[in-house]
């Protein structure tokens, strides 16, 4: 088990800010050319239209007009149109959506409007002016396959994978559910979270002797920024049983009441609208 942050944390597991650990990894080279080519056959076909379209109106606009609506065209299809599709889509193109594959932020979560438009400006130099060069030496000598723009925008590519068998629900021990509720577990950092919940998961399946030295370590990590302590005697399993299905709780009220304050926000502009 290694200490820190990181325990229990494999080599290209993605935990995000929410304490969810995502089943991803690094989308290899091939997956990513071929999503490149169904984008750029996509973006192909949308510009053959907008050409035609331009050579339609043509003939009743002067030559600055003609080089203007060109231009707009062009950057339109090369840029703002993947930008458009990453940003709506949270990271899936037409490509990526048929390999599998999805952009996503360096920490896992769902890409912004900014990383978007960053990938796209900058993969109009790295893909199209130069054809497709720098990409391509940048992914292959890159350890994740990044190219320039995922360098930049600080994202990845990765490729989705069926989610994991469905864990059963976290109790909290009743002997240690006082202490859980009045303890303060606001330090404890989401990776620290998540590895001691997959421990928990997994932790029937080990040998007894592994099983309790892990399960002691990483009762001790989490410990470490929860006070006051638990009570003296405490098994460490439940320990991070209680701690963990606490910190459940706390977020999902949370976020209840964040629902709750956007729809009293949604309300009020209703009825401000109808006035």
């Amino acid at each position: 088990m290694r200490s820190g942050d990181d325990a229990l944390v494999l080599p290209g597991e993605v935990v995000t800010g929410e304490a969810v650990l995502l089943d991803l990894r690094p989308a290899s080279f091939l997956p990513r050319a071929l999503a490149l080519a169904v984008d750029v056959l996509v973006l192909a076909a949308v510009g053959a239209a907008l050409a035609l379209l331009v050579g339609l109106a043509a003939p009743g606009l002067d030559v600055a007009a003609l080089s203007a609506l060109a231009l707009a065209a062009t950057v339109g299809v090369l840029v703002v149109l993947p930008a458009a599709w990453e940003a709506l889509s949270r990271g899936r193109s037409p490509g990526k959506a048929a390999l599998g594959l999805r952009v996503v932020r360096d920490d896992g979560g769902p890409v912004r409007a900014r990383h978007a438009a960053v990938r796209a400006l900058v993969g109009f130099g790295e893909i199209w002016l130069a054809g497709g060069s720098a990409a391509v030496i940048c992914s292959l000598v890159h350890p994740q396959g990044k190219r320039i723009g995922d360098l930049l925008a600080g994202t990845r590519v990765v490729r989705t994978r069926a989610a994991r068998q469905a864990q059963a629900p976290l109790l909290a021990p009743p002997q240690l559910a006082a202490w859980a509720a009045s303890a303060d577990i606001g330090r404890l950092p989401d990776a620290l979270a998540v590895s001691a919940r997959q421990l928990l998961a997994r932790a029937d399946g080990l040998h007894p002797a592994s099983r309790a030295r892990l399960l002691e370590q990483a009762a001790a990590a989490v410990l470490a920024r929860v006070a006051p302590p638990p009570p003296a005697g405490s098994a460490p399993e439940a320990v991070l049983a209680a701690v963990l299905a606490e910190r459940r709780d706390r977020e999902l009220v949370r976020l209840r009441r964040q629902r709750e304050q956007r729809d009293a926000v949604a309300e009020d502009l209703r009825r401000l609208q109808g006035l």
